[in-house]
């Protein structure tokens, strides 16, 4: 099967997976914000307590954890498709390894869900550190992708 694209549409291929993941950048920061929020709530006592449980931050975080997999995951695979059509490989470098180790992170942290929501504090601290891994990792690919994005504006 030979799918050809127009070379305008490939062009602007290459700028999804970017603007994808800027987004889905802030929306992890906004989780951890949520995740640090259902923390305080755990332990306050009192009025406190019930105010932040009015703020319903575990509802929160855990459907925006779910779009941040959902669309990770997509971006993901969606990316190393957009460059094979366009290159007809992949190039293995710090950029890819880089999101395919947050691939594999956002699905170990999602799947640690069911052990948390039963109280398993190793779990809680699991997902803590492989988020906090994430976000590391989230950060090298802005760096990474906006030097690629430099690259592909440059061959234009």
């Amino acid at each position: 099967m030979n799918l050809e694209l127009s070379p305008s549409v490939k062009y602007w291929l290459n700028f999804l997976h970017p603007t994808l993941m800027w987004a889905l950048l802030l929306l992890s920061l906004y989780a951890g914000y949520l995740g640090l929020q259902i923390q305080r709530t755990r332990n306050a006592q009192g009025e406190e307590k019930k105010e932040l449980i009015k703020g319903r931050y575990n509802i929160r975080h855990h459907q925006i954890g779910a779009i941040l997999l959902a669309l990770m995951v997509l971006g993901s695979i969606g990316a190393m498709a957009v460059t094979y059509i366009n290159n007809g490989k992949l190039f293995v470098g710090s950029h890819l390894l880089a999101g395919l180790g947050m691939t594999a992170l956002i699905a170990l942290s999602a799947s640690l869900s069911p052990f948390m929501q039963k109280g398993a504090n190793w779990a809680r601290v699991t997902h803590i550190i492989a988020n906090s891994f994430l976000l590391g990792l989230f950060a090298w690919q802005a760096i990474t992708g906006v030097q690629i994005v430099q690259k592909i504006l440059s061959q234009a």
